[in-house]
């Protein structure tokens, strides 16, 4: 579903931020859309297990595909300089959201392309067998509103915002103008 949002970033340069263990980064590799794809995290165990997943997949080309060990919200690139960002199920880790956010946008070209993954805030629909689970981890993370995702957004100076919503998960799109 992420790809159809890249599509104005196809042959540019995607940064997955807060990769993990490189999932998505491994996918927008294969995809062959991008020219470099950048697996970002602060983690270097996340970043380790990235690499070893990488070296047990001989479909993936290395030649398109680099890890950098770099803060969300200070990102090691010239501003205007990238064509996507990927956070996947990231958002609500890190420390100062508004910084990333910022800083996002900061690294993004005109027509760049911001594209993330969160669980959104408990609410009184949040389905009553999560509860207990959100209860516990929401006292370590940033969970949002709809919102609120939204306006951090428009705050941070991106535009065409757009969102789908599933129960507590969210995907939305941000464009830098």
């Amino acid at each position: 579903m992420a790809q159809e949002y890249f599509k104005p970033a196809r042959g540019g340069l995607l940064v997955d931020v807060s990769c993990g263990s490189g999932l998505f980064s491994r996918k927008f590799a294969k995809s062959g859309a991008y020219s470099k794809v950048i697996a970002l995290d602060f983690s270097e165990n996340m970043l380790r297990q990235c690499y070893d997943y990488i070296k047990q997949d001989d479909t993936i080309s290395t030649t398109n595909l680099g890890l950098i060990r770099a803060d969300v919200s200070r990102l090691p690139f010239a501003s205007g300089s990238v064509d996507a960002v990927h956070a996947g199920a990231a958002m609500h880790c890190w420390p100062s959201p508004s910084n990333a956010v910022s800083e996002i946008c900061r690294v993004l070209r005109s027509g760049g392309v911001f594209v993330g993954t969160t669980f959104l805030r408990y609410s009184s629909t949040t389905p009553r067998i999560e509860q207990p689970f959100r209860e516990r981890i929401s006292r370590n993370s940033n969970f949002f509103t709809e919102e609120e995702i939204e306006d951090l957004c428009s705050t941070c100076g991106l535009t065409n915002y757009s969102k789908k919503v599933q129960q507590t998960f969210i995907m939305f799109s941000a464009q830098k103008p």
